[in-house]
């Protein structure tokens, strides 16, 4: 490409790390077409390497702390003073990288408590004559307590401030209007990318002999990763490596390893560098279901199976576990029936499991690229290309 334009993309993950793994993901291919800046709002944990090419623009982390209430993860700045640096930081870099497009990672359908500081940049965006789009995963939640009433306000929100919606699915698997229930409503196009899964699609790794255990960022993987190592300690038959996330509490990863000890044929780790290689190189996998790890199962086809956080208020892992289960492409054991004894049985069960590969398009990052393309060089922002740049 002669000339890549700007683009700003904002990421704020609060609890996990699937929204900044998935933002990752994303902004490595986005930089191959546009010159990207990545506005972060969430702790950066330095376990995992931000992508080549991207320049980070951190904010002063706010997010959900031990206790379940929402936190300045900055001990210099108490909530209410981090919310006005963060504002200022967004704005400044809005005016300085003055992008061709801006991407709000999951604002309106979620994040509503950041609608203070992302309405003022989509608003500025469109003044400077920003392309702006909203990314979001295939499956919403749908357990809010007035769950109707936020439809309304997000698409509201959509068709006052947004250009486009782009659905980080594959079409035939789940559509945006299965969970977003104003779907219809939306007076912006919704464009489906397919399924955004990191690291090299092309690399061919050997499979070791040994069982991955992972819980994504590790925060609410103590219960998984206990009940594995306690499976192990009544017998699968193959070695485990069980890795415990780098977000996972201090105290609970140390109760880990004092019940990890003299377990024979474990290895357990607080984190990897490289969990996609981890996963194409192991012969089974046992996850919770979150979008990325599962996506990234799916794609080595490794006998895994999954284990999925579910609440009441959260039920989207369960939703995409059981729909790739009915596929063939994993396993699902429901949290409610989670055990050492039932995990250990399973494990051995995946001996004789071959996954099925479904049908579903997992190059969602290029169809981002396209679609963020097509859409800047249509009829919303022709200007933007005046310079000629072509991918």
């Amino acid at each position: 490409m002669s000339v890549r334009p700007p683009l700003l993309f904002y990421c704020q993950h609060s609890v996990g790390l699937g929204h900044l793994t998935r933002s990752y993901a994303l902004c490595a291919h986005l930089a191959e077409w546009f010159r990207v800046v990545l506005v972060c709002g969430g702790a950066l944990p330095a376990e995992i390497d931000p992508p080549a090419g991207v320049e980070i623009v951190p904010l002063p982390a706010l997010g959900v702390g031990p206790s379940a209430r929402f936190v300045s993860h900055d001990p210099g700045l108490t909530v209410d003073r981090a919310w006005g640096v963060r504002s200022e930081i967004l704005l400044r870099t809005l005016r300085r990288v003055r992008p061709a497009v801006v991407v709000v990672e999951l604002f309106p359908f979620g994040r509503a408590k950041f609608a203070r500081e992302l309405v003022p940049l989509l608003e500025l965006a469109r003044e400077q004559g920003a392309m702006t789009a909203c990314s979001v995963r295939d499956i919403l939640v749908t357990g809010r307590a007035d769950q109707a009433g936020h439809d309304r306000r997000a698409r509201r929100l959509a068709n006052a401030h947004l250009d486009a919606v782009l659905v980080h699915s594959d079409p035939r698997f789940a559509r945006l209007g299965e969970t977003f229930g104003e779907a219809d409503e939306l007076d912006v196009p919704v464009r489906y990318t397919g399924f955004v899964v990191g690291g090299d699609a092309a690399r061919k790794l050997a499979r070791e002999r040994r069982v991955v255990v992972s819980a994504g960022g590790g925060l609410v993987g103590e219960p998984l990763l206990r009940a594995a190592i306690e499976a192990q300690r009544i017998g699968t038959g193959t070695p485990m490596r069980a890795i415990a996330g780098p977000l996972m509490p201090a105290d609970a990863f140390e109760r880990l390893r004092e019940a990890a000890a003299g377990v024979p044929a474990l290895e357990l780790l607080r984190s990897v560098p490289d969990l996609p290689a981890e996963l194409a190189t192991a012969t089974a996998a046992v996850s919770q279901g979150g979008y990325n790890t599962t996506l990234e199962i799916v794609r080595a086809q490794v006998p895994a199976l999954v284990v999925p956080y579910a609440t009441p208020e959260e039920d989207e892992q369960l939703r995409r576990a059981r729909r790739l289960e009915q596929l063939g492409a994993l396993r699902v054991l429901e949290p409610e029936r989670l055990t050492p004894a039932s995990l250990a049985r399973a494990i051995v069960r995946l001996r004789d499991f071959t996954p099925a590969r479904p049908a579903i398009d997992l190059d969602g990052g290029r169809g981002t690229c396209r679609e963020l393309w097509e859409l800047i060089r249509g009829e919303l922002r022709p200007a933007l290309l005046s310079t000629g740049a072509s991918p």
